[in-house]
């Protein structure tokens, strides 16, 4: 079945006791794209992902995933879809070889030992093949699972936090991998806290208690945002920083004070009442104000901030 559409779905919303984790999810993600999903702890990420793959059913909303609809062609999904969880979820007590060999059974896939060779070479393992999963790295085992999802050949890759924990360069080598796989056609979700890896995705998408925030390319995502934004320095005095974000957080046209290096990023979304908050700490010799384009991490912190004001006022 085939769809220009990788991932195609709207109102999806889910509960739990009551409380609501994801609240009218639409999503639309095109085949070959790498696709950032961010948000904080809590936000809905997994569970947004585990409604995409087929483990759980939605409380309200439709759409397909690879063109299978998301309720009713479960089993389909999980056919052709490659899921790695948070948690490494493979056999400690067996071989990286003997892990890929137990799941390529359990998948029923024909070709078996040429689908676990071809996965050692693409992941890098065949020199490790012999070693106990539970021996490796955090980087290593990351390999491994990577291989392991991909043993069936899947359209689509659904990453739940997966270079959480590794070192920075595991996290270069995996993605890497990511973008080797998207100029063969696989299409990737990946959900992730940082923000390196964020702007190495070609569109993301923002959640946070269970709402869509924003979405879309990163630089439309931070034109979209409104956001002015103030870079501040202190000569040679980290205690007159520190003082200074206590004097600022809170005042009106200050929407986000946020620690960058050894200074500060101040945003608001009204750029004249931003002006006029900062207009006093601006003739102060000992420090250094510079206007300055939004990144990513300031839109995020903004949005955060936001969600939470509404959260509470709720």
């Amino acid at each position: 079945m085939t769809t220009d559409l990788a991932i195609d779905v709207a109102g999806l919303s889910k509960s739990f006791d009551g409380k609501t984790v994801v609240h009218d999810l639409t999503l639309k993600v095109a085949r070959g794209q790498i696709y950032g999903f961010l948000g904080p702890n809590g936000s809905g990420k997994t569970t947004s992902i585990r409604m995409l793959c087929g483990l759980l059913k939605p409380d309200a909303g439709s759409g397909t995933c690879l063109g299978y609809d998301v309720i009713r062609d479960t089993d389909a999904i999980k056919r052709h879809i490659g899921y790695m969880t948070q948690k490494f979820g493979l056999y400690e007590d067996l071989t990286i070889e003997e892990n890929l060999q137990f799941t390529a059974r359990v998948y029923g896939l024909d070709r078996r030992s040429e689908r676990v060779e071809a996965s050692l070479d693409r992941l890098g393992l065949v020199h490790r093949r012999h070693q106990l999963a539970g021996a490796l790295s955090g980087g290593w085992k990351q390999r491994l699972a990577l291989a392991a999802c991909l043993l069936h050949e899947p359209q689509l890759l659904l990453l739940d936090e997966p270079t959480a924990g590794v070192d920075p360069k595991a996290r270069r080598d995996f993605w890497d991998q990511i973008h080797a796989m998207a100029a063969q056609g696989i299409t990737v979700l990946v959900s992730t806290h940082y923000m390196d890896e964020a702007e190495r995705c070609h569109e993301i998408v923002y959640i946070a208690y269970g709402r869509l925030l924003t979405h879309g390319p990163i630089d439309q995502v931070i034109a979209e945002s409104g956001l002015t934004t103030w870079a501040v320095s202190a000569k040679g005095d980290g205690a007159r920083i520190a003082d200074l974000s206590r004097a600022l957080n809170g005042q009106p046209g200050i929407d986000a004070v946020a620690a960058f290096g050894a200074g500060l990023h101040v945003g608001g979304r009204d750029a004249a009442a931003l002006e006029r908050a900062i207009t006093p700490y601006r003739n102060d010799p000992m420090l250094s104000w510079q206007h300055t384009q939004p990144n990513l991490e300031d839109v995020f912190i903004d949005l955060v901030a936001r969600a939470e004001a509404e959260q509470k006022a709720a």
